[in-house]
């Protein structure tokens, strides 16, 4: 699926073809939720890495999130979160440790999505307390990560386009 995409004063533009474009999961750890997370979580969405395309990239700003657990030393994520610097808007994440994709964020998108046939709530066990959870059959929820990849979660659904 074509997936068109911009920060709220559209200083960034960008698209990409995604291949898992159905918005299926609410992370609700606390770098999503402080870095992208209006509603306590945040939804990305997978994408081919190879097709973005950027225009207003002197108006991207890149952010590594410092990955605090308890019990072990704060370390660097490898993960680059990308923002607009005029506006702030959360745009989306790329790892190195899969440069094959990437991974826009759903609030940036300007395509419509298509709506999912049921929701992964994870990283509950980091949720802020004020959150409230989604609950019912088409809500799963994760304390972590679903053992499910985001691939194989559209693969099941017949929703890879």
């Amino acid at each position: 699926m074509h997936l068109e995409g911009s920060c709220h004063c559209r200083a960034v533009r960008f698209s990409l073809e995604a291949d898992s474009p159905v918005p299926f999961a609410h992370c609700y750890c606390s770098i999503c939720r402080k870095t992208a997370g209006g509603g306590g979580y945040a939804i990305n969405l997978g994408g081919d890495a190879t097709t973005l395309k950027v225009r207003g990239e002197k108006y991207l700003g890149s952010y590594h999130a410092v990955i605090r657990e308890e019990g072990q030393r704060s370390k660097r994520s490898k993960a680059e979160r990308r923002f607009c610097l005029k506006c702030g808007s959360a745009l989306w994440l790329w790892d190195p440790r899969w440069p094959e994709l990437i991974h826009p964020h759903a609030s940036a998108i300007d395509t419509p999505l298509p709506q999912p046939p049921e929701t992964a709530e994870c990283a509950l066990d980091y949720a802020a307390n004020w959150v409230e959870v989604p609950k019912g059959r088409n809500h799963h929820h994760h304390g972590k990560w679903p053992s499910e990849s985001l691939d194989d979660w559209h693969e099941r659904h017949g929703l890879k386009g």
